[in-house]
């Protein structure tokens, strides 16, 4: 992939406490920029191996398990008929991201997609058979998930969105 491959090991200082301010800067701008332009800017993320293939990208909102606040994350997103697929890779960090676990707590959320607001949908783990037929499909999205899977040593977490009214996807 050239100069943007990443690395196959994970860079030292990706954990870090600046790390985690950047991306938590980074996705509070990508929020910013979907809402006020309805997904024409932020939709698709272009970095890693997105920087060729620009992959779809949703807004999940999620209640904090302990705070009660809303919070709304930036995710790559795979369609799969009417339901949404999300992954919890976290860059391939040791623990699972803080959006997992408030979805683990209250599953009933709501996702925002470009042109398209407020599709509520309920959000499940896939079990080992959807996530053995969806994790090529994620890896054929976005190839980086793979060496993500590989920096940790936790079972990277798919999960599923399914509606909860209507059919569109």
């Amino acid at each position: 992939m050239g100069r943007f491959a990443l690395p196959e090991e994970r860079p030292p200082g990706l954990d870090s406490r600046w790390t985690t301010r950047l991306i938590k800067l980074g996705s509070r701008a990508q929020v910013k920029a979907f809402r006020l332009t309805n997904g024409r800017i932020g939709s698709h993320w272009r970095i890693g191996a997105g920087f060729r293939r620009p992959v779809p990208t949703l807004l999940l909102e999620h209640r904090g398990r302990k705070s009660g606040t809303l919070f709304t994350t930036p995710l790559l997103y795979l369609g799969d008929g009417e339901r949404l697929v999300v992954v919890g890779s976290q860059g391939g960090l040791p623990q699972h991201p803080q959006w997992f676990r408030n979805l683990q707590a209250t599953p009933r959320t709501r996702v925002h997609l470009k042109g398209r607001r407020d599709l509520e949908v309920v959000a499940h783990v896939a079990d080992a058979d959807e996530r053995a037929r969806l994790w090529p499909k994620l890896v054929d999205l976005y190839a980086d998930f793979e060496k993500y899977a590989r920096w940790t040593d936790r079972e990277i977490p798919v999960v599923v969105l399914t509606p909860v009214t209507g059919t569109g996807s």
